[in-house]
């Protein structure tokens, strides 16, 4: 294992992330701006069965993988959308989308193009129960509390804006992270490895799992993958899994997930994946369902696999170079940011607030704020933990507002 061997599996991994990561960019920024808050509220909103039942169906015939999803999910979770809702099309969504069930069926049969969806809906309503039942409702986050003043300006630059540097300033940083451990994953990880452990269906599960989970392939691109393990031995069941756990997370996303909505959210996220595709794959192998035509499928192997060294094509290199630059971009304003230096004139006042991690954070924070009375103007800038008002507001009025938004108020810096 080389730098040279690194950087390249690094590159391939972007490439192949990059334009579903831009694609999920868009539609959470496309939610944000156009669709009413009203929908979040009636749909997704509730701790309730139902909701976690929408989100599972809006997620499975999207064409999103595990990373393409985060953007898309967690601004669902800033437009009001309930935890179990969240949990629910962030489990169901990448597992499967139009496309690869129809690339399912043609390469590995119908038992197995039939499986996938219905395990993904089944697996997503099962974790976003689970999230419901056993999380506590973010208080700073929900609908009631969290609306933020209303956006002036033309829409498609407010898309744009939103999807390509506020969120990326968001969770660029621990997806960047992610994409590097990813790529050392793909070159330290050999193919043979999955095939050391002969006929042991249960054991190949569970060498899958540990290799799958942390590793980013697309739902598509599993396909030919699980297809030509398949041929080397691997059970139906093991494919299964990789076909649902491979998909369905990644270092990234784990990363991220963890950061924008909590340790316990995130260990229920992942042990539904974990445990359900073991389910499914043991049900596989007990029913006799096998692939139809792997044979066939093998030949795209090395076109959809990202640890393969085709070229990549010019949309991929495109996708990659932008998605880089809005990272740069992002990150470095975000980093500069923490300089600002804040312009202080009569009746100003810098006072330290922790508890913002993104923009949404601060946009909550200025609008609680904002309502106070004596408040004239408000400016909070989570990277440096500052907020800064301008006004005769008293502290102890900014302190209780900040409070009630859910964040800690420090006093003055």
């Amino acid at each position: 294992m080389t730098v040279s061997d690194i950087l390249n599996a690094l590159l391939a991994v972007v490439n192949a992330m990059s334009p579903y990561l831009l694609l999920g960019f868009l539609i959470a920024g496309v939610l944000h701006v156009f669709v009413p808050k009203r929908f979040y509220v009636r749909y997704l909103s509730r701790d309730n069965k139902l909701s976690v039942l929408w989100a599972a169906l809006l997620g499975v015939p999207l064409p999103l993988c595990s990373c393409g999803v985060i953007p898309t999910a967690v601004g669902l979770k800033n437009e009001g959308a309930s935890k179990g809702a969240v949990a629910s099309f962030l489990i169901a969504t990448p597992q499967t989308g139009i496309d690869s069930i129809l690339a399912t069926f043609s390469l590995m049969g119908l038992g197995f193009a039939v499986v996938r969806p219905v395990a993904a809906l089944v697996t997503g309503v099962c974790g976003g129960l689970l999230v419901n039942r056993f999380t506590s409702v973010d208080a700073a986050m929900t609908p009631s509390e969290n609306n933020c003043t209303v956006e002036h300006g033309n829409r498609l630059w407010r898309v744009f804006k939103y999807a390509y540097f506020d969120m990326i300033q968001d969770i660029g940083l621990r997806l960047a992270i992610g994409l590097v451990v990813a790529a050392l994953i793909n070159v330290a990880v050999p193919d043979e490895f999955f095939l050391s452990f002969g006929k042991q269906p249960l054991l190949q599960m569970l060498v899958i799992l540990i290799v799958a989970v942390p590793m980013y392939i697309c739902s598509t691109g599993s396909i030919p993958v699980a297809a030509a393990l398949m041929m080397k031995g691997l059970s139906p069941g093991a494919a299964l899994v990789m076909l649902m756990a491979g998909p369905a997370v990644n270092i990234a996303s784990i990363l991220v997930v963890r950061k924008s909505m909590g340790s316990r959210f995130t260990w229920i996220y992942l042990l539904t994946i974990v445990g359900f595709s073991v389910l499914f794959g043991l049900l596989i192998n007990a029913f006799g369902i096998n692939a139809i035509g792997v044979s066939e499928g093998c030949g795209m192997h090395s076109a959809c696999c990202p640890s393969e060294a085709a070229s990549p094509s010019v949309f991929q290199m495109i996708c990659s170079s932008l998605l880089v630059l809005f990272i740069i971009i992002a990150l470095t304003m975000k980093f500069l940011s923490k300089f600002k230096k804040q312009e202080v004139v009569a009746g100003t006042v810098v006072y330290a607030v922790e508890g913002m991690h993104c923009n949404h954070c601060k946009a909550a924070c200025e609008q609680a704020v904002g309502k106070v009375k004596g408040v004239d103007t408000c400016e909070a800038t989570p990277a440096a933990n500052t907020l800064v008002v301008t006004g005769t507001a008293t502290e102890s009025d900014i302190r209780a507002a900040v409070e009630q938004a859910g964040f800690e108020f420090k006093g003055t810096k």
